[in-house]
């Protein structure tokens, strides 16, 4: 069985009353989640959520050029596959793990069953999801009317905001998929990042150096995103 305080490195499970999460704790299995695996893809069929506690995965439209972009970004905070427990079984985007690391998994009977119970768990996942509605609208709107200095500091923000320390490994590449621009785009923004001591890139590790400067150089959109979440979610334990 998984171990509780290993569980409650996820901010929704550690959110959980002590009752639910001790029913769902038998339920549980641990979750590789290494770099590139895709969790579901459009359309299909979804066995499970997923809980990260210390990967990060990003949900990605996916055209059918096979050109695709990314919507939301979910982490330590929040769960994979709202879908499951919205009314369907499916969704129109893909799950891709966009940085390495852990989580949990809990199968799709023993969600829905919590989520019929009607009880705190569906209240927490209902504010979750308004939260992560609020992500993807403002993902919208900053890839239409914000530059792309300003959309490439709000994806470094919230990628650190899901992760231990100031460094992810990221090709220029990979993030120009997830903006859904060309990589030229993301290698020129990123000079301009670093040409201001903001960030330090080298082999496909991006280290922040001045948080406080990205976040004075990004658009409003990072701090809608944080302060809905901090709205709705409480916040991890103290470790």
């Amino acid at each position: 069985m998984v171990n509780r305080n290993d569980a409650t490195r996820n901010q929704l499970l550690a959110a959980l009353p002590q009752e639910v999460l001790e029913r769902w704790l038998p339920h549980l299995e641990v979750a590789d989640l290494p770099l590139g695996r895709v969790l579901y893809e459009s359309g299909g069929l979804m066995t499970h959520v997923y809980f990260p506690t210390t990967a990060i995965v990003s949900l990605l439209y996916v055209l059918e050029s096979g050109a695709s972009a990314e919507i939301a970004v979910v982490g330590h905070e929040g769960i994979v596959g709202i879908s499951l427990f919205m009314g369907g079984n499916s969704t129109s985007s893909r799950a891709l793990v966009q940085s390495a690391g852990v989580g949990f998994r809990l199968g799709a009977a023993q969600m829905k069953a919590e989520f019929d119970r009607a009880g705190p768990a569906l209240h927490l996942l209902l504010r979750y999801t308004q939260a992560l509605i609020t992500q993807m609208s403002q993902t919208a709107v900053c890839n239409r009317h914000h530059s792309l200095d300003q959309q490439l500091c709000r994806w470094l923000l919230l990628s650190l905001d899901r992760l231990d320390g100031n460094a992810l490994c990221m090709t220029q590449e990979l993030i120009a998929n997830m903006l859904g621009v060309r990589r030229e785009g993301v290698t020129e923004a990123a000079s301009q990042l670093q040409n201001a001591g903001l960030i330090r890139y080298a082999r496909g590790r991006i280290t922040v150096l001045d948080r406080p400067g990205l976040e004075r150089r990004t658009c409003e959109c990072y701090a809608v995103v944080k302060k809905e979440y901090d709205r709705l979610l409480p916040a991890l334990p103290a470790t």
